[in-house]
């Protein structure tokens, strides 16, 4: 939900940019596009994809989970890295923006590697659940309605497979975490799962100030 790392000097982010972002010129179209849209501050940050991708090159990811599409930067970011048989699961409840996903993905030739499925995430994952689905996904990454941050995890951590990793984005809200004074109900949503993730036996645990933090989860 930030198109930086916002916990980072502006110099030192810049740098970090110019010295390792190797970011292809279709997902650098396709963050100008989302800068033109009122909710533009949706969009991972740049340096947060290429996480993404160096994590699902390192575990040779083939099926994955993306829950929040919006414009389709980070299921082309998983797309893109995956080999040709590769295939991401993309789950959102809007037309617009997923309109605009499916256009870039057409032009980066990656469309059939991405499954798009509209409606309710939470349906969605418990039907494939339901279907057989366990433990058969190497990947996923979180990144929507923040109240529901628990329940996706608690079924990624099922569909994903002993050693597999899930990725849960927005983990320190801008620093609102850490401020006792804000109760809103999304910042307190956040701050449960982050307390309930430090507890959890059943995946390894390591959170970085990427973007608005990002914590990685390797199923044990």
């Amino acid at each position: 939900m930030t198109v930086q790392s916002i916990f980072m000097p502006e110099a030192i982010y810049r740098y970090m940019l110019d010295a390792s972002l190797r970011e292809t010129t279709i997902q650098a179209k396709l963050r100008a596009e989302t800068a033109k849209l009122t909710e533009a501050h949706y969009q991972i940050a740049p340096e947060e994809g290429q996480l993404l991708a160096f994590l699902v090159e390192m575990i040779g990811a083939r099926r994955t989970l993306d829950i929040g599409t919006f414009t389709g930067y980070s299921a082309l970011t998983v797309a893109l890295a995956m080999p040709d048989d590769g295939r991401v699961i993309s789950f959102d409840v809007n037309e617009q923006w997923t309109s605009q996903a499916r256009a870039i993905w057409s032009e980066a030739g990656v469309a059939d590697k991405i499954d798009l499925r509209i409606g309710p995430a939470l349906d969605s994952l418990d039907k494939l659940l339901a279907d057989g689905g366990g433990e058969s996904f190497d990947f996923a990454f979180i990144d929507a309605d923040k109240e529901n941050y628990d329940a996706y995890y608690e079924r990624c951590l099922s569909l994903v497979r002993r050693g597999g990793l899930i990725v849960v984005d927005n983990t320190l809200w801008r620093g609102r975490v850490a401020d006792p004074s804000d109760r809103k109900y999304k910042t307190e949503a956040i701050r449960a799962f982050n307390a309930a993730r430090l507890e959890d036996e059943r995946a390894a645990l390591c959170m970085l100030p990427v973007g608005d933090g990002v914590t990685l989860l390797r199923r044990r």
